[in-house]
């Protein structure tokens, strides 16, 4: 809830606390309370899973010359992530050994996303910031592997070090950062980019639709069109999330493509 005593108290981080569906047990980890159970976008995470390999199942089931609505929506869904994230970004030697993991990848993020906007979940699985860092550390193993397998160990290490073209004093400078950046740098920014847009934007949410309600219900009649505008505010962000939703999705996986394609690449 969103009153107290002493009237309104805006929506914080405390909101995206769900507790565990049945109850569940405390714990003490790193001095802050945890609770040991299932979550919300614990189930979610599954469900996007379940309903994602189901649909793609489905539309592959019946692979006919003319295909159907089901195999057409399922043929131009991976088209997409084929082509746009996959042959023009990796290369055209390279993309097809890493398309089945991009088009997953987007379509799990995408269906998670949009979680948010689905009446009854109506909760982004990404504002859990746990979620993402576990997604981007999958990625950050799947595009080093990629670099060793095709560089060798020193070999790899050595292209995402070392600047092409640089020697002498400026590599004491240049080889650290460089290491940094692509090596330990990238999975945080790219966990973070997608948890703090999930994050705030359903914050936002929550600040329109439960602000509206309270000037509306609780101040003064005076004050009932500016909740009335929060209202408007709301719906109008609601349908910016879904635009945001998939370009997030899109970001993510987008990046994705451009590690892996500089991991496998002769030159940095």
């Amino acid at each position: 809830m969103v009153r107290s005593a002493d009237g309104f108290t805006p929506p914080g981080p405390a909101d995206f606390d769900l507790p565990a569906i049945g109850g569940g047990s405390t714990v003490d980890f790193l001095g802050q309370e945890a609770v040991l159970g299932v979550t919300k976008p614990m189930l979610q995470l599954v469900l996007a899973a379940v309903l994602v390999f189901a649909f793609f199942k489905m539309a592959s089931a019946k692979r006919a010359m003319v295909p159907g609505k089901l195999q057409f929506v399922g043929e131009e869904a991976y088209g997409f992530v084929r082509n746009s994230l996959g042959r023009e970004i990796i290369g055209s030697h390279d993309f097809q050994k890493y398309t089945p993991y991009l088009f997953a990848l987007f379509f799990f993020i995408l269906l998670n996303n949009l979680f948010a906007s689905i009446p009854l979940l109506q909760f982004p699985t990404f504002s859990r910031s746990g979620m993402v860092y576990s997604l981007a550390l999958l990625s950050w193993v799947v595009y080093n592997v990629a670099g060793i397998r095709k560089h060798g160990f020193v070999g790899y290490f050595k292209l995402q070090s070392v600047p092409a073209g640089i020697g002498g004093p400026m590599l004491i400078l240049l080889v650290p950062l460089e290491f940094m950046s692509n090596i330990l740098v990238r999975p945080v920014t790219l966990a973070l980019r997608l948890f703090a847009n999930m994050f705030a934007g359903h914050l936002l949410l929550i600040l329109f639709a439960l602000g509206g309600e309270y000037l509306v219900t609780e101040m003064a009649i005076q004050y009932a069109p500016v909740g009335v505008i929060a209202w408007l505010l709301f719906i109008a962000v609601a349908f910016l999330e879904i635009l945001i939703q998939f370009l997030q999705a899109y970001v993510f996986v987008l990046l994705n493509a451009m590690y892996i394609s500089g991991a496998i690449a002769d030159e940095h």
